[in-house]
């Protein structure tokens, strides 16, 4: 009897993490194309002066550009796979979750989900399309 109550409730905690929304998943704006967004909507960016595994916003720069984190289990949705994404630890010691090894981030001035905002900003900050990333030329 353990062992069928044991195999029901494994079940039913997978089925539950199946069933989640996702943290994070690809959104369509005219003019932007496909981008990364969080679970509600809120465009992600990356930052052409970051590594592979590296944040390099730091000092003031967190403040307009604050890390993106899904504190807890991230999920994706269709067609991203959870593989193309990791967390790093920032230069402050704060986590931040990657895009293919990207750090990740929001811009304080988006309100709205899909506020693109930041977008091409001093050319060094972009939406990410995960048919394109990363860009070739950097």
């Amino acid at each position: 009897m353990l062992f069928i109550f044991g195999a029901a409730m494994m079940f039913i905690v997978q089925h539950t993490a199946i069933a989640a929304d996702p943290n994070v998943k690809v959104m369509q704006k005219e003019g932007v194309g496909s981008y990364l967004a969080d679970g509600s909507g809120k465009t992600l960016y990356w930052f052409k002066k970051d590594s592979k595994n590296t944040s390099n916003c730091t000092g003031a720069c967190p403040e307009k550009w604050p890390a993106f984190v899904s504190g807890g289990m991230l999920t994706v949705a269709q067609p991203l796979k959870i593989t193309d994404f990791g967390t790093i630890d920032r230069p402050d010691g704060k986590k931040q979750n990657t895009f293919r090894g990207y750090p990740l981030y929001y811009y304080v001035m988006d309100q709205l989900a899909s506020d693109t905002k930041g977008h091409k900003l001093n050319e060094v900050w972009f939406v990410i399309d995960p048919a394109k990333f990363p860009p070739v030329a950097q």
